[in-house]
């Protein structure tokens, strides 16, 4: 019965409360290895909750590391080259059209 409480609003954020104080102390006393924390992931998605913009803006973050990511998709395809252990750079600019 205890636990119904964690089901309302309040009582989700004294969760949240709790759990960042054992991440904060985790880290603390050397004994959390994660890189990211769960509290902030937790008040990320509570913020989410009330705020369209955050909605959007953590559904744009999950696109983006969905996506691949080419290092030759800014580069002008066939035009200019660098050759980085020769030290020359070649840039052909494209033909102007001509106008009668």
């Amino acid at each position: 019965m205890e636990f119904v409480v964690f089901a309302t609003l309040p009582g989700l954020v004294i969760l949240l409360v709790v759990i960042a104080f054992g991440d904060q102390l985790l880290r603390a006393t050397g004994r959390g290895k994660r890189r990211g924390q769960v509290s902030a992931t937790g008040f990320e998605q509570l913020h989410a909750t009330f705020s369209a913009g955050k909605q959007n803006e953590l559904k744009e973050r999950q696109s983006a590391l969905l996506m691949k990511d080419d290092e030759e998709d800014g580069a002008p395809p066939h035009r200019s080259t660098v050759d980085l252990d020769g030290g020359r750079a070649v840039v052909r600019l494209p033909r102007a059209p001509k106008t009668s």
